[in-house]
């Protein structure tokens, strides 16, 4: 029997139907996918934040198939979510060296004394893609602090010498610790020794007998070798990174000095801090290299920079060791514990919460370690030398403000709200000159320490002394006082 002719067509309709749908998504399969907003990072920290300028920037991680036509931080005091539509920069990226771009924002015309809210942004065909919000609160200049750098102890020659605080001499001191007290505790690297500056304004030595050399017992016929980095417990207990002997030490308040870890050998392993930990005859000794930097916790545990491994490691009060961060490879790579790099590392400091602070001196860097082994970048890298170079020293305030000690000739804070502000000194230009922040010059600062009314301390090695920073507030309107910190 014939199809009716109806048939046919309806037929015919039909298949040309599923043709031309075939040839469709055939089509779509080859052309190009349909562009999503992109993905953005803020830069984690805010630089150099005065009463009118700030400045921060992002970091494009994916365009997302679409074409970058815009890149930028938006920003406003009222919105705590800001778009583009408030306040915005618009900025070039530029290649980082890695598979993303970058770029730095620098933002003008802001209110004195005022809290912003700002993130950073990329727009493509398909709309605008944002980081996450970041916060910061100009300076008020009515109601700021000036910076002032003296000389705390030390004549500027180099020598050894006890006594009165302007009568005094060191021979390239290293690593500085302050006690509950206020005492200030110096790691006289080249004389081998560790000095104490009390309260009342006397140097004396507390440990070493200025023969390098590795011998514990009593303090002042114990020897070092290179002392560097220091740290102080609740107790009064200071752990110094002997940094020539590849141990750390510890001196108790009754003067007497202990091998706290390591074996006196340069490598690389953990297990038992000394042999009175060990478990068994199978059991290993910890083993460290060049440690730089010590740090404390409330609960007793010691962080150790330890620069010559490229690692992080902790020293429990039960004897034993592990590596926090880090896997002896040099590199600058953020992670988890081993997966993670860095590059000599030398200070390190400790927050309330279990976070680690690192100088990653190599990569100009400073990371953050959670207590969740996750390592992250705060601020610089290895090709952006002049926001941290060669950071060396790094310690804590009870706010969770963070002071840095760069090899460059600088010292910096880093707010615990984000904000990198450069405190002072100058960039490669050393020297040996008090006054304000701007004005001041170190030469070659090392360690770094702050006491709990804000004083910050300084190892200032070349110049064979230890320097002091204090805060010093002018005339307050409404009561508030904050820091005016000068910018490059």
């Amino acid at each position: 029997m014939k199809i009716p002719r109806i048939g046919n067509i309806t037929f015919f309709a039909l298949f040309l139907s599923i043709v031309v749908l075939n040839t469709g998504c055939s089509k779509s399969s080859t052309s190009t996918t349909v562009a999503n907003i992109p993905l953005v990072l803020t830069t984690g920290v805010i630089v150099n934040v005065t009463a009118t300028t700030a400045q921060s920037g992002g970091i494009l991680v994916s365009a997302e198939n679409g074409t970058i036509s815009a890149s930028g931080v938006c920003y406003s005091s009222t919105n705590k979510t800001p778009t583009t539509a408030d306040s915005k920069t618009i900025d070039t990226l530029k290649e980082t060296g890695s598979s993303y771009k970058s770029f730095i924002s620098h933002l003008t015309g802001l209110t004195a004394n005022t809290t912003y809210y700002l993130r950073a942004y990329c727009t493509n065909e398909a709309g605008v893609g944002y980081g996450s919000v970041l916060t910061f609160t100009t300076i008020a200049s009515a109601t700021s602090a000036l910076v002032t750098v003296s000389t705390y102890a030390g004549s500027g020659a180099q020598g050894y010498l006890d006594g009165s605080l302007a009568g005094s001499q060191f021979n390239n001191p290293e690593g500085v610790a302050v006690d509950a007290s206020g005492n200030v505790f110096v790691s006289d690297s080249f004389n081998s020794l560790i000095r104490d500056i009390s309260t009342t304004g006397t140097v004396s030595t507390i440990a070493g007998d200025q023969t390098i050399g590795y011998h514990d017992g009593a303090a002042l016929s114990a020897q070092f070798y290179s002392p560097n980095g220091q740290a102080v417990d609740a107790q009064g207990n200071i752990y110094v990174a002997d940094f020539g002997n590849n141990v750390i030490r510890k001196i108790t308040p009754a003067g007497v000095v202990s091998t706290y870890a390591g074996t006196g050998v340069a490598g690389y392993r953990n297990g038992a801090a000394t042999s009175d930990y060990l478990k068994s005859s199978s059991d290993s000794l910890a083993v460290f290299n060049n440690p730089q930097g010590v740090a404390v916790d409330a609960s007793g545990n010691v962080f150790v920079a330890d620069r010559g491994n490229n690692v992080i490691r902790e020293i429990y009060p039960t004897g034993r060791t592990r590596t926090v961060a880090g896997n002896k490879v040099k590199g600058f790579i953020n992670g988890t514990a081993a997966a993670a790099f860095f590059n000599n590392p030398t200070g390190v400091a400790v927050d309330s919460k279990g976070n680690l602070y690192v100088t990653d001196q190599g990569n100009s860097a400073l990371r953050k370690i959670t207590s969740a082994q996750v390592v992250t970048t705060l601020a610089g890298n290895p090709t952006q030398t002049s926001l941290l170079n060669l950071p060396s020293a790094i310690t804590i305030d009870a706010s969770g403000n963070l002071f840095i000690a760069d090899e460059g000739g600088r010292i910096f804070e880093y707010t615990s709200a984000g904000a990198l502000n450069f405190l002072a000194g100058a960039l490669n230009t050393s020297g040996f000159v008090n006054g304000d922040g701007a004005t001041a010059r170190f030469n070659y600062p090392q360690g770094i320490a702050v006491d709990a009314s804000g004083n910050i301390y300084v190892a200032d090695q070349y110049n064979n002394c230890i320097r002091k920073i204090t805060l010093t507030a002018a005339p307050a309107a409404a009561g508030v006082i904050k820091r005016k910190l000068i910018t490059k």
